[in-house]
Order: C-alpha cells, then sequence, then structure tokens
C-alpha cells in the first residue's frame, strides 16, 4: 500500500510576492549536522545567496545544531518562498553530501505566513533567543550563527519575546 503524505502547504499563490514567513528546517531526524562552525558558516553564506538571488531580506535567522529558523520577507512579485527554500536545501544538501553520506534535512519544513497583527521584532527575537532557550549560550549576541540583514538585532534582541512558533502551542516562559 503506497504512502501518502499529507500535504501542509498553502497553495502556491500564497508563497509568491511581498510576504513575511517564519520558517523552521530541521535535520534529518534532528541530527546535530550544523554543529560544525565551518559548516554552519557555509549554511550561512548559501542562506544569504539565497535570498538574494530570489528577491528575500533576512529579519532574523539561527542556524542552530539540529534546525535553523528564519524570518524572511519577499520584496518583488517574483519573490518564490517555496523555490528559496527548496534550492537552498538542495544547495546544503549537495555541501553536506561532499563530506558525509548522509542526508541532511528532513523531507518538508515548517513554515507560517506572517499577519498583519505580528510583530515583526517579536518573531525575530523568538529566533534571536533559541539558543538561549537550548541552553547553548546565554545571551543572543553569544552565539555565532544569528543575525540579521535588516535590524540593529543586538539592540532587539534585548528581551526575549513570548510570540511562539504556532505548531508549537503556548509560549515558552523564561
Amino acid at each position: 500500500m503506497p504512502y501518502h503524505r499529507r500535504n501542509t502547504r498553502l497553495p502556491p499563490s500564497h508563497y509568491r510576492g511581498p510576504r513575511t514567513y517564519f520558517v523552521t528546517i530541521c535535520c534529518d531526524r534532528r541530527r546535530p549536522h550544523l554543529h560544525s562552525p565551518g559548516f554552519a558558516q557555509r549554511v550561512s553564506g548559501l542562506l544569504h545567496e539565497g535570498a538574494s538571488n530570489h528577491f528575500f531580506l533576512l529579519h532574523a535567522f539561527c542556524i542552530m545544531p539540529d534546525h535553523l529558523h528564519l524570518l524572511a520577507e519577499g520584496t518583488q512579485p517574483l519573490s518564490n518562498l517555496r523555490e528559496f527554500i527548496r534550492l537552498f536545501k538542495q544547495h546544503t544538501a549537495f555541501e553536506f553530501r561532499k563530506s558525509f553520506p548522509a542526508r541532511l534535512w528532513e523531507k518538508s519544513y515548517y513554515d507560517y505566513v506572517l499577519r498583519p497583527s505580528d510583530s515583526l521584532e517579536s518573531v525575530a527575537c523568538y529566533i534571536w533567543w533559541n539558543p538561549v532557550r537550548k541552553r547553548l549560550c546565554s545571551l543572543p549576541q553569544d552565539f555565532p550563527f544569528t543575525g540579521s540583514q535588516t535590524m540593529d538585532w543586538m539592540k532587539h534582541s534585548a528581551w526575549p519575546s513570548d510570540w511562539t512558533a504556532p505548531w508549537k502551542g503556548s509560549p515558552l516562559l523564561l
């Protein structure tokens, strides 16, 4: 009997144009494939390159050992989140396979289209505070693989956010 994956995506039109998205991409089986500083730096470079090529700004990003978060905003009618993420995953997986005979990413990813009522800064702070919540550092500024192309993120990340990813349920209180 064939296995049919449930399609969790919205219609394709929701992923095009000037919209803002919160995205989480997990490593295959949540293995810490991104723990190496050299590879995490390469993933960061490919993330920035892909965002530029697909007309996205990275308001916030954080490359954790076993997943990554990004807050990206399409800047043109040609911006296409699905294509951006597809090619980013493909390019990073290709780089990973040069050194490791394993899968880098899970097949899918989590996405959330921000609503007008969502605060960009709150979502960004949620991303920047992720290494603190996971006890990888004491302050967001101490984690090397996080940042923003558009915000003074060290200033904006002074306080943790009570925002949480919609698929996680209630916020984690710090």
